[in-house]
C-alpha cells in the first residue's frame, strides 16, 4: 500500500440508508485515500446486500456475526445459518458480535453464548473478532480474557471508555478501534492516549452512524475518516502521516486478508 492511505476498520456501507448515493459516497472514499472498506454483518437479513456490494466494489471486504442487538430466542438457529455462509466464501473476520447492555437485557445470558460461540469460530478459523460493546465492556473484556489462549485476536470497535479499560485491551493482544467518538468535546481518552498506545489502534467510522465532529449529527461514511485521523494525531502530538501509517499497518496486520486485496484506489 501506498503511504498516506487508510483502513476504515469498521463501516456498514452496505446498509439502505445510502441507496442511490452509495456510488458516489464509495468514491469519496476512495479520493479522500481510503484503500479498504470492511464491513460487519449484523443478521441474516443484512448478508445478501452486504454481499451484493463486497462483488461490486473488491475493496469493500465482508465478515460474519451477529450483533448483540439482534440476538434473540432463535439465536443458535441463526448462527448456524452464519457457520455454514462461512465456508461458502471469504470473510474477513467474524463480527460484529460482542455485549450490549443498553437497549434491553432480556436475552443477556444469549447474548454471552452467541459471543462465546463466535470466539469459537475466531479460534478455529484463524480470523480476527469484531467486539461491539455498549454498558457491557468489562463483562466483554472478561470473556475474551476467559478464552485467549494466545489464538485469540480482534477489536474492541467504537471504543471511547477508560485508560485503566484500554490497558486491560492492550494486555489480551487487541486492539481498539477509534472513529468519530474520539472527535467529541466530553471524551476524555483523547487527553489520556500515550504514543505507544498507537501500536494498538485501528482507525474506523461506524458509518453511517456516529460521524466525527464537524459531520455530527449527518450521515457518517468512510471520507470523514481524516478528521478522526487528525484528532487522534494531535492527541499524539504526532504528524498525520505516521499515524496513517502506523494504524494501517495495524489494520493489515489485524486482517491479515487484506494484504492479498486491491489497495490502490482508482
Amino acid at each position: 500500500m501506498e503511504a498516506g492511505q487508510l483502513i476504515d476498520t469498521h463501516a456498514h456501507v452496505y446498509v439502505e440508508a445510502y441507496g442511490e448515493r452509495r456510488a458516489e459516497m464509495l468514491d469519496r472514499a476512495r479520493a479522500a485515500g481510503v484503500a479498504h472498506i470492511c464491513m460487519p454483518n449484523i443478521d441474516l437479513a443484512s448478508v445478501p446486500q452486504m454481499y451484493e456490494v463486497a462483488d461490486a466494489y473488491e475493496y469493500c471486504h465482508p465478515m460474519m456475526g451477529l450483533h448483540p442487538c439482534s440476538v434473540a430466542e432463535d439465536w443458535q438457529t441463526v448462527l448456524d445459518q452464519m457457520e455454514a455462509l462461512l465456508d461458502e466464501r471469504e470473510h474477513i473476520a467474524i463480527g460484529e458480535t460482542g455485549l450490549d447492555y443498553h437497549w434491553d437485557l432480556t436475552y443477556k445470558a444469549e447474548q454471552q453464548a452467541a459471543l462465546e460461540r463466535q470466539i469459537a469460530w475466531s479460534r478455529e478459523l484463524d480470523l480476527p473478532i469484531v467486539l461491539h460493546t455498549r454498558e457491557a465492556l468489562d463483562d466483554t473484556i472478561a470473556l475474551i480474557r476467559k478464552h485467549q489462549d494466545g489464538r485469540l485476536r480482534g477489536v474492541f470497535h467504537c471504543f471511547g471508555e477508560s485508560r485503566k479499560q484500554l490497558d486491560e485491551i492492550k494486555d489480551l493482544g487487541f486492539y481498539v478501534g477509534l472513529g468519530g467518538v474520539l472527535t467529541y468535546k466530553k471524551v476524555l481518552l483523547r487527553n489520556e492516549l500515550r504514543e505507544d498506545d498507537l501500536d494498538h489502534i485501528v482507525l474506523e467510522t461506524d458509518s453511517p452512524y456516529l460521524s466525527p465532529t464537524p459531520h455530527r449529527g449527518k450521515q457518517n461514511e468512510p471520507s470523514y475518516m481524516v478528521h478522526v485521523l487528525e484528532v487522534l494525531a494531535a492527541a499524539l502530538d504526532m504528524d498525520r502521516a505516521t499515524v496513517a501509517d502506523r494504524t494501517t499497518q495495524n489494520a493489515l496486520d489485524l486482517y491479515a486478508a487484506l494484504g492479498q486485496k486491491v489497495a490502490v484506489p482508482r
